[in-house]
């Protein structure tokens, strides 16, 4: 079966702006997913996290090495991905339904069709009914939801999200967790998710890749073997609590040490 998305030895290197100096920000990636996997990527700050997803997003050219998705570059399979980013980004003149629509329309689709394809996914995503909202009348939760149905509605083969959850209080952050778990399991796609949150990692995913620090590369990729469908209440039990003391000694391992004085921010 060939992988959804694979990235094989990718390297990143930029020159810093203001001193010009040379970063290496990541280092000989390689990973492969597999249809409908739920994969997470954690690692300290400045590891390059960030970087990677918005390489897998076409948004930056690897310096070494290469990203496809279902064997085609990433640069070239533009309508193959959605991305969710940690600021919702929404358009605030638009209601819920136009917002959740945009994506297709930016692809040139007209505004009636685009609508009519985003009301069955902002059902999936729990606010059919708010269709007619506009977004400071929402929750942050509620926004977040708008973004992931942008990112769905245009049907992506895989969907990238960056730290979607982490503007949210602790209560929204772990109700989320939970509706994004149950609509990955309606939306069967494969998704490719970035956070800091080591307990948000293990309850989200299929697998955990752990990053070291910068320049970044891939140390672990450990196999959440915990059943589905996962109750918020498995953080307490005592394979969860496993996994998670395994990845924060990765975290906070030999691996974890920065080499380097940063000089900006690579996320």
């Amino acid at each position: 079966m060939q992988p959804v998305l694979k990235a094989d030895g990718v390297g990143m290197e930029y020159v810093h702006p203001r001193t010009g100096r040379s970063v290496l920000a990541i280092e000989d990636f390689s990973v492969e997913m597999e249809p409908q996997q739920f994969v997470t990527i954690v690692g300290p700050s400045g590891c390059g996290k960030s970087t990677f997803l918005k390489i897998a997003n076409g948004l930056l050219r690897p310096t070494s090495g290469t990203v496809t998705i279902h064997g085609e570059d990433v640069q070239e399979a533009r309508r193959s991905r959605g991305t969710v980013f940690q600021d919702a980004s929404l358009l605030p003149w638009y209601t819920v339904l136009r917002n959740a629509a945009y994506g297709l329309e930016c692809q040139g689709v007209n505004r009636k069709e685009a609508e009519e394809r985003a009301r069955p996914v902002l059902e999936l995503v729990g606010l059919a009914g708010f269709e007619h909202a506009h977004p400071h009348e929402l929750s942050g939760g509620m926004r977040q939801r708008v973004n992931v149905a942008r990112a769905l509605t245009i049907d992506p083969e895989i969907l990238l999200m960056d730290e979607p959850f982490a503007s949210l209080d602790a209560q929204t952050r772990e109700f989320m967790q939970s509706e994004l778990l149950g609509i990955w399991s309606k939306s069967s796609k494969t998704v490719l998710f970035v956070t800091h949150q080591i307990d948000e990692a293990v309850y989200l995913s299929d697998r955990v890749l752990v990053m070291s620090a910068r320049p970044g590369r891939l140390i672990a990729d450990i196999t959440v073997d915990i059943p589905r469908p996962r109750d918020l209440r498995i953080k307490r039990e005592a394979r969860f609590v496993e996994l998670e003391g395994q990845v924060w000694d990765l975290l906070h391992g030999p691996e974890s040490e920065h080499l380097e004085t940063a000089d900006g921010h690579v996320g």
